[in-house]
């Protein structure tokens, strides 16, 4: 596997998103990496805990938009590569609240885009110091809805707070995080994958099954209207996002520094 890293112990099985030279941004082949591996689980009574984590300076910055657009096979249109490559980041979501493990999330650096959604859909969130949430999507001309975050946000921070980092494309530095109730447990800078294998090291000492009938009931709790059902209301509007003019001058203005000028074009 190129784009993951898997280190199996003790019942525990890390993932580590493995693309360092990109701050670990998604493409269509680490996403199919991440989906063989969460399918392998809903059937694995062996591991007990899953360790989510990225390799070098940040946890992940979102989708490869350009890696994964340019690389994509000839025979689909654009629209239809990009439906996909969101879709699936969206059904790795999906898989993370519906394996029956607990995942333990160890944050740093950047956590972008869909890297957020990822994060949040993890049960519990262990952050180093130089972690911070970037949900960048309005300035950039984007809807907020990405790949689960207009789902999962409102559940872990209320729909006010969720409304207010949306809209405003906010960055949370772990600060801000941990009193929004995003963060179980603030480890030491470089800190954060030991301190989460930790946790799930605690995690090993609870009942299986408990811990993954919990795991469930906790679910079917949140699961109103439905995760799968926003997921592709999500998917088709962010798609569209990406046959805009105000994407491409969202996308200049961030990458010249300036504010963007949007026409609503």
């Amino acid at each position: 596997m190129g784009g993951i890293k898997l280190d199996r112990r003790d019942g525990v099985l890390t993932i580590a998103l493995s693309r360092p030279e990109r701050l670990n941004a998604v493409d269509g082949a680490l996403t199919e990496e991440m989906l063989d591996v969460l399918n392998e689980l809903m059937r694995d009574p062996g591991t007990q805990v899953v360790v989510l984590t990225g390799e070098g300076r940040g946890f992940c910055s979102g989708m490869d938009i350009q890696g994964g657009d340019a690389g994509a096979e000839s025979t689909e249109g654009r629209a239809q590569r990009l439906y996909r490559g969101i879709a699936r980041g969206g059904e790795v979501t999906a898989r993370l609240r519906e394996i029956p493990q607990p995942v333990v999330v160890a944050l740093h650096g950047p956590v972008a885009g869909m890297g957020v959604s990822w994060a949040l859909a993890g049960d519990l969130r262990v952050a180093d110091p130089t972690t911070r949430f970037v949900v960048p999507f309005t300035n950039l001309g984007l809807s907020a809805g990405d790949c689960g975050l207009s789902w999962l946000l409102p559940r872990l921070v209320g729909p006010a707070k969720a409304a207010e980092i949306a809209y405003r494309a906010q960055r949370l530095d772990v600060d801000r995080a941990d009193a929004l109730g995003l963060i179980t447990e603030i480890a030491p800078e470089g800190g954060d994958l030991s301190a989460a294998q930790a946790l799930a090291g605690e995690l090993l000492t609870k009942s299986p099954y408990g811990l993954r009938r919990t795991k469930e009931l906790l679910n079917a709790s949140l699961d109103v209207p439905g995760l799968r059902r926003q997921l592709q209301a999500e998917t088709a509007v962010q798609t569209l996002a990406f046959f805009t003019e105000d994407l491409a001058e969202g996308m200049t203005a961030t990458l010249q520094k300036r504010t963007p000028r949007f026409e609503n074009r």
